[in-house]
């Protein structure tokens, strides 16, 4: 599987060219989601994130065109961090249902373990400005939801996923009971049970994935698991068998 490119947005004001610019860039970029986390959109200023680094506010102007485009790059960098994770945590070699529900716990575990201000300005400013990053935006919608989408694909060709509703369908079905629990936490600034919550969602969803007859879901499961069994019987066998050729060629 390729690796995930990162999101690119429109050109900022100043390119940063030398390592010391880079890091001015990175530090402006997390005193911005550190302000943006805790005020919101409308309450956090370009003059407090200059303050908190002891920078003049034309510092920060002098890298950004203002707080919009500011605020769409701390957005567009925590997607990239997730979608990153997401990608290199995702278990290869495992069933379709433990994929799905690495997914979905990843998914609720990075939103929100470092509390709900973060998560709480995608959900509202994030789609509220989408306008802001355009076709940036619906790459980085594209990257974040693609795989989940692989997965259920498998799913559905191996008949663990019912093939009678569209994947785009299927998507919404799993992303907005997600996307409730993430507004019901922000909302209330509450920390969740992040795992219960996961796990509970991992079982309702799950179930509503499955095609209308269960007994072939089931079946398919089962083959799937011999299927895989037996591959990693048939790998184990020939490593043990290369392992004795090769103390036979020794002792020779």
């Amino acid at each position: 599987m390729p690796a995930a490119s990162k999101t690119v947005l429109p050109a900022s004001r100043r390119e940063p060219a030398g390592r010391k610019s880079q890091q001015r860039v990175k530090e402006i970029l997390q005193a911005g989601r550190d302000v943006f986390s805790e005020k919101g959109y409308e309450r956090a200023t370009t003059a407090e994130i200059a303050q908190r680094l002891g920078v003049s506010e034309a510092t920060v102007f002098s890298y950004f065109r203002g707080k919009r485009e500011l605020c769409a790059r701390v957005i567009a960098d925590w997607y990239d961090e997730i979608i990153d994770a997401i990608e290199t945590g995702l278990p290869r070699d495992g069933t379709v249902r433990q994929q799905f529900a690495f997914i979905v716990h990843m998914h609720l575990r990075l939103m929100l373990e470092n509390g709900t201000g973060l998560c709480a300005l995608v959900l509202s400013e994030g789609r509220a400005r989408q306008h802001e990053l355009g076709e940036a935006l619906t790459e980085l919608q594209r990257r974040y939801t693609a795989p989940l989408m692989r997965v259920l694909a498998r799913g559905q060709q191996n008949g663990q996923v019912r093939n009678d509703v569209p994947l785009r369908l299927l998507r919404s079905l799993v992303f907005g009971p997600m996307e409730h629990v993430l507004w019901d936490a922000t909302l209330a600034n509450r920390r969740i049970d992040i795992e219960t919550t996961a796990q509970r969602l991992i079982d309702v969803l799950w179930s509503a994935l499955q095609p209308p007859d269960l007994a072939t879901a089931a079946l398919a499961q089962f083959g799937q698991d011999v299927g895989e069994a037996m591959q990693r019987l048939e790998r184990a066998r020939a490593q043990a068998a290369g392992r004795g050729e090769a103390s036979l060629e020794a002792v020779d």
